[in-house]
């Protein structure tokens, strides 16, 4: 039997808070769109930062999460299109230029870039 949790998103940029429940074996942002909860999305991948929340409280799995580094994803950052419940959530969605300029700003205005790190110039 698949467990069930409840997970409740808030969307700071529409300013509203829906709760949704979601099978462990299901992504929450295809299982919110089936309950007529649309977060922000794009690539639906794990590859770039707009269904970024931020885990309030609970868990997630997310194997998938390209866009994220490991050490957001510590910081409770969580991809919504590919991650799983794990516990009954709250989450909070993110800026998408927020979440990208943590996870690739160190990159970019500091020089050349080669092999996606900074080059140094004397």
């Amino acid at each position: 039997m698949v467990k069930t949790y409840q997970v409740t998103i808030h969307n700071r940029q529409k300013n509203t808070t829906e709760t949704v429940i979601v099978p462990e074996d299901r992504y929450i942002l295809n299982t919110a769109e089936h309950q007529e909860v649309e977060p922000p999305f794009s690539c639906r991948n794990g590859a770039c930062t707009t269904c970024a929340v931020k885990v309030v409280q609970g868990e997630v799995y997310q194997p998938e999460a390209m866009g994220l580094s490991p050490d957001l994803q510590r910081q409770g950052y969580a991809l919504l299109c590919v991650s799983y419940p794990r516990s009954n959530l709250v989450v909070e969605t993110q800026d998408e230029d927020e979440v990208y300029e943590l996870q690739f700003g160190r990159y970019f205005g500091k020089g050349k870039v080669r092999f996606g790190f900074p080059i140094e110039e004397d």
